[in-house]
């Protein structure tokens, strides 16, 4: 008798947590930064009851404890396109493309994470990964000698490589492969001190961009940060300097609503660490930093492109202004974006969940989503917002050039490039409206039935 597979939700779980342990003896603020979030959260939770009252919120609850993000950078293809075949076996698949390059940062990027709504629910952990766009360096003897050197690393081993191929052969992995899988596959994130290279080679790649040297200089693509939900980001903010925790200036993404939109996000300054060289020199590294993010509604096209324009505006206007602050900036360029559930939804720019409120029948005459309006006024239907699951190409570039230092290095600004990006991880990035629009849709099919 061969054993049952276990499910990629599952093995998602266990190597999230897996991951997580190791970053808290790895990183010891990051230890720091989940007791912030966890006291935020539960002091919000107490002076909100009502936030997860429903009874199917409790799935909510359950992934606000779980839920993480980590973040790594890859230097070749052929990185990319065995990292696609590893986050596979975890039920992960490719959403979207960030292009960070147009903002100084030499990366194209996707966000492997779990589509269906039951395994989002059960843990929703994604990895924000990205390429080197190696082209972008402007000095072509250090191109060249950053792909000799990138071309004699193999960040997998041999082990993980062989149960990733046992999960496409197979569909899945039993009990015991699983477990292996996930202790092998977290020696590719684990951090070296060691780098693979000399001292001079470190200090041409860094003199080009930190980044590039963050990315050629190692071993293998150590997890750079790994990110907990909070439900009150301005009071983590406000909290962290009291933990000896240096905060970023400023939060990145759309300002404090009544209604939370997209993505915010924060962080602690990168950590100077201890490397050693391939000439057995010594020195420090900065690369890897803890930070936290606050999730809000999902935007539809529209509304996206709404806050776009506003995110642009609020940046055209720190260029001409010094006196206003970046937070009053922010809140009165976004004065024109609607900050209730009814306006965001009447006027499409968020995508919703709807339901029968508990215990209310849909009237017969009315079983037809032609009397949405007037079911949701009289309370008979509820809409909730779809939290926004994806990332923000400037708020990941403000992150990484906070932890980066300020200079940009010489680098081309790149144009967006997705084609050889899917060329290199294997097959087209999903398009995170679609999977938005199909949640906002089968919970109107499970009200109204199909085309009704």
């Amino acid at each position: 008798m061969t054993q049952q597979n276990v499910s990629p939700d599952t093995i998602r779980d266990r190597f999230s947590k897996a991951m997580s342990l190791m970053y808290q003896q790895e990183v010891p603020q990051y230890r720091t930064l989940l007791q912030i979030v966890k006291e935020v959260n539960t002091l919000y939770l107490q002076a909100h009851p009502d936030t997860f009252a429903d009874s199917d919120d409790a799935e909510e609850l359950n992934r606000l404890d779980v839920e993480r993000h980590g973040a790594i950078r890859l230097g070749k293809p052929e990185e990319l396109a065995t990292m696609r075949l590893l986050f596979a076996v975890m039920g992960m698949q490719p959403v979207s493309y960030y292009d960070l390059s147009a903002a100084g940062v030499p990366v194209h990027a996707t966000a492997f994470r779990a589509v269906e709504e039951a395994s989002l629910q059960y843990n929703p952990f994604r990895v924000f990964t990205s390429l080197l766009r190696l082209e972008l360096i402007d000095d072509a003897a250090l191109r060249q000698k950053a792909q000799q050197i990138l071309a004699q690393r193999d960040i997998f081993t041999p082990r993980v490589r062989e149960l990733i191929a046992l999960n496409q052969k197979n569909q899945g992995l039993d009990e015991t492969q699983a477990d292996e899988f996930v202790q092998e596959a977290l020696k590719t994130f684990k951090w070296h001190s060691e780098a693979q290279v000399d001292v001079a080679t470190y200090q041409s790649l860094l003199a080009h961009h930190r980044l590039i040297a963050d990315v050629v200089s190692f071993k293998g693509p150590h997890i750079n940060h790994l990110t907990p939900r909070t439900l009150d980001i301005d009071a983590v903010q406000k909290l962290m300097p009291h933990y000896q925790i240096a905060a970023k200036e400023v939060i990145e993404g759309p300002p404090p609503r009544q209604v939370p939109i997209l993505l915010r996000q924060t962080s602690f300054k990168a950590l100077s660490e201890k490397i050693t060289f391939a000439d057995s020199s010594e020195g420090l590294h900065t690369a890897r930093f803890g930070e936290i993010e606050q999730r809000g509604l999902a935007l539809t096209p529209q509304g996206r492109a709404l806050y776009d324009r506003l995110l642009q505006q609020a940046s055209d206007d720190a260029d001409h202004s010094q006196e206003e602050t970046h937070d009053a900036q922010l809140a009165r360029c976004f004065a024109a974006f609607p900050d209730n559930v009814t306006d965001l939804r009447q006027q499409a720019l968020g995508y919703f969940r709807y339901r029968l409120k508990p215990g209310a029948v849909l009237p017969e005459a009315r079983a037809s989503r032609a009397h949405l309006e007037a079911l949701i006024s009289e309370g008979i239907v509820q809409a909730k917002p779809i939290i926004y699951e994806d990332f923000l190409p400037v708020s990941a570039a403000g992150i990484f050039q906070s932890n980066l230092g300020s200079e940009r290095g010489a680098v081309h600004k790149g144009n967006p490039n997705k084609l050889a990006f899917e060329s290199a991880l294997g097959c087209p990035v999903i398009d995170e409206f679609s999977l938005y629009q199909r949640l906002q849709e089968n919970s109107l099919t499970e009200i109204f039935g199909e085309n009704r």
